[in-house]
């Protein structure tokens, strides 16, 4: 699945105008107002970004992982809250549907996912099981030809916003094997939204907790009909989550280094701009070099993910693994060229009237979703030693 060089790279085109034109001026907007405007949600719309990764036969434009990174990671140069709005949509809200779903659910769901009339939320963290999501509590029992759900879901990124939820409960005893994924529309009763979550960063971004009290929902909508297989979609869409998040890691830290050089550029002390100090100019070559080394590892393991699919998919440990090297370096690298772009920007860039200041705050989020670093630490760690025993 990809779009051909010259499509791509005219969407690709458009998306840089956007971002620089209609998103990095209402930036201070966002952050004001705590939301994206209605008038930009309907111009996302018209773009297509809300069906990104959805192939073009249920309506979206079908970009390969290359593809979507390069386009992340142009999207990455601005707020996260705008990429946040349709995020969910192009991955762990219908990648499950994707890529387990059975052939009626991808064309029930995925044409209004692709278009942005359902906005879909991806509800598997709970207040007792984040990292550990084969523990999650929350179960669904079978009543006739409905299973009822009752739990609760927790930090569940655009549940204000969802017309529908992918949603791992517990249909079994054991502990991965027990878990089912369904389908389940936000409208049903039973189902009640938390207050809107207040963070530290990422203002415009909509998460809250939601809670489910014998939600009915019809036994055909576990993915893939049939029950049990949730935890394996989980971590399916989990991995191309990553490269995901890995390719706006880049994207940000790229706006991050221009900020700081641009400043460094122009501020004067002791009678000389402060890039022409060595110390200054250590901070933003060290910022520079990581984000080539961390934007080369999203492009490797893109162009493996892509080979991959081409071949036919199926299990690949290995490339489980560099997803996670990749995750892990990325959005590490990250939060470290915003301390230093706060640091080169001195008392100003602990000023909230600085771009600096916002996207130091908005970083420390991505080390956190899609798997924890430590998380991906264990995997990578597990991996390795299995090729040493196997």
């Amino acid at each position: 699945m990809a779009v051909d060089h010259e499509s791509f790279e005219l969407l690709l085109a458009s998306v840089q105008r956007f971002v620089r034109e209609r998103l990095m001026p209402a930036e201070d907007l966002v952050e004001e107002t705590d939301d994206v405007p209605a008038d930009i949600v309907d111009d996302m719309k018209q773009l297509g970004l809300f069906g990104l990764s959805i192939p073009e036969e249920y309506g979206g434009i079908g970009l390969s992982m290359t593809q979507e990174c390069r386009v992340v990671h142009e999207l990455g140069q601005t707020a996260l809250a705008f990429r946040s709005v349709f995020g969910t949509n192009v991955g762990i809200g219908s990648q499950g549907i994707l890529i387990d779903g059975t052939e009626a659910q991808k064309q029930q769901y995925l044409p209004a996912v692709a278009s942005g009339e359902l906005i879909m939320s991806f509800a598997l963290t709970e207040p007792d099981a984040g990292s550990d999501a084969a523990s999650l509590k929350t179960r669904a029992v079978l009543d006739g030809d409905n299973y009822l759900i009752s739990g609760s879901k927790r930090f569940i990124t655009n549940a204000p916003r969802a017309g529908a939820f992918t949603l791992m409960a517990r249909t079994g005893e054991s502990c991965a094997g027990g878990i089912s994924a369904f389908i389940v529309p936000a409208r049903l009763p039973g189902i009640v939204l938390g207050k809107p979550d207040k963070k530290m960063g990422q203002r415009g971004t909509k998460t809250c907790d939601v809670m489910l009290d014998s939600v009915a929902v019809p036994a055909a909508n576990i993915i893939g009909g049939v029950p049990g297989r949730g935890f394996k979609t989980a971590m399916k869409v989990l991995e191309r989550g990553r490269l995901h998040i890995s390719a706006l890691a880049c994207g940000m830290a790229q706006r991050i280094l221009d900020e700081a050089a641009a400043y460094a550029a122009q501020r004067k002390q002791f009678g000389q701009r402060i890039g022409d100090f060595q110390l200054v100019q250590a901070m933003l070559a060290d910022s520079q070099a990581e984000l080539y080394a961390g934007w080369s590892m999203v492009q490797d393991c893109a162009q493996r993910y892509d080979a991959r699919a081409e071949a036919g998919g199926g299990l690949d440990r290995d490339l489980s693994m560099r997803a996670s090297c990749v995750k892990m370096f990325c959005t590490e690298m990250v939060g470290r060229v915003a301390d230093r772009g706060v640091q080169i920007h001195g008392g100003s860039g602990y000023m909230n009237e600085y771009k600096v200041e916002r996207f130091y705050r908005d970083v420390r989020l991505l080390r956190l979703y899609e798997g924890t670093t430590q998380i991906q630490q264990m995997i990578i760690g597990r991996e390795l030693i299995r090729q040493q025993v196997e």
